[in-house]
């Protein structure tokens, strides 16, 4: 019986975490756009980008917003990203370029290239993207812009990825539908902890205020969510999550890519607040035993209640995450989302084993 106490623990702290999720699940997004229209500087860090900045600068130059303007910012290439972007600024007086070049004490670091191109925006409001992402519509920094208030100087957004077919694929948007729904969660009950610089807006006096990127410039990434996690508030953060604000990217074609990128994201958590990595550590670990002690308790006790424990907890979650999945346009993942649930905690067991030998050191 004790196998089954234990079990029921767990599965109830599970569904804690559900119900927490359900605040964004069943929130409902502002369908109005603010009259007030703040000017905006987009900002946009590549590095051998060339044919990206092709392809997605016209969806950036196209966006419905009275006045912006958009700092491209060269790190080191060595393809022509800088011809490309210098193409472009020929032509649209908007697009203001830095270009970077390596030096000793920040070599390879895109926060040292982030700092700069802070530094050249002429607008206090900024709007973080990458170079292979593009905007899911015209309105999509109208939308991220119009969270800014007196009091709100960070807006945390959405940044998905293509459907393609494979489990890659799919694995990969199950991952970024359970990251997004966790951060937008824990922001609306007012514990932001970190947001993803596909899609991420905030005001230049919090940035300088809190010295940039300074206390973790030595980390290889993290200049999305190593300065969320230090940064945002409960009374500063706003969240935006309305389907024109969506920007959507390039996912990765090979698991070994897709790896490599998961162990830079997985280092930088260890950096973040203590309360913060105990609230994610339990849930991971709740999730863990609720299959591993779910599956046992299934033979090695009666199995009529473990069985009622995990209808109950399938139920919860069925429910809430396939809301949120269809908030976040991912609806073909519902049918999937119990396998994908035990296929991706068995992946972060391994890269959290593969960690604790070797970490990333560049961003590209």
């Amino acid at each position: 019986m004790l196998l089954l106490y234990v079990f029921g623990i767990f599965t109830f702290i599970n569904c804690v975490y559900l119900l927490i999720f359900s605040k964004f699940s069943f929130l409902k997004p502002s369908g109005e756009i603010t009259s007030e229209k703040f000017p905006v500087s987009v900002i946009v860090c590549a590095k051998n980008e060339s044919e990206n900045l092709k392809h997605n600068l016209p969806f950036l130059l196209s966006q419905k917003h009275p006045e912006f303007e958009i700092i491209l910012i060269n790190d080191a290439s060595s393809d022509d990203t800088l011809e490309v972007m210098e193409s472009f600024a020929e032509t649209d007086e908007r697009i203001q370029i830095v270009n970077v070049v390596n030096n000793e004490a920040f070599w390879g670091s895109k926060k040292y290239a982030l700092t700069l191109g802070i530094k050249k925006a002429k607008n206090k409001r900024l709007l973080f993207t990458d170079a292979d992402c593009k905007p899911a519509s015209d309105y999509w920094l109208s939308r991220m812009a119009a969270k800014f208030t007196t009091n709100k100087q960070l807006v945390l957004g959405y940044g998905g990825y293509e459907k393609h077919s494979g489990l890659l694929n799919y694995l990969i948007r199950f991952e970024t539908l359970l990251t997004a729904v966790q951060y937008f969660s824990y922001a609306k009950i007012g514990i932001p902890y970190m947001g993803v610089g596909r899609n991420l807006a905030y005001n230049s006096d919090l940035y300088y205020a809190n010295n940039g990127f300074i206390s973790h410039i030595k980390v290889a990434s993290g200049d999305d969510d190593l300065f969320v996690n230090e940064v945002a508030t409960a009374s500063n953060t706003a969240i935006c999550f309305n389907e024109e604000a969506f920007t959507y990217s390039i996912p990765k074609k090979t698991w070994k890519s897709w790896r490599l990128q998961k162990k830079r994201h997985i280092s930088t958590s260890k950096l973040y607040k203590t309360s913060h990595k105990v609230l994610l550590s339990l849930f991971y670990l709740s999730n863990l035993l609720f299959w591993g002690l779910g599956i046992a308790s299934l033979f090695i006790v009666d199995w009529k209640l473990p069985l009622i424990l995990i209808g109950i907890r399938f139920l919860v979650y069925m429910i809430v995450m396939g809301k949120a999945a269809s908030k976040l346009k991912e609806s073909n993942l519902i049918p999937f989302l119990p396998a994908l649930e035990l296929f991706l905690i068995f992946v972060q067991m391994s890269i959290f084993i593969s960690n604790s030998a070797s970490k990333p050191t560049h961003w590209k």
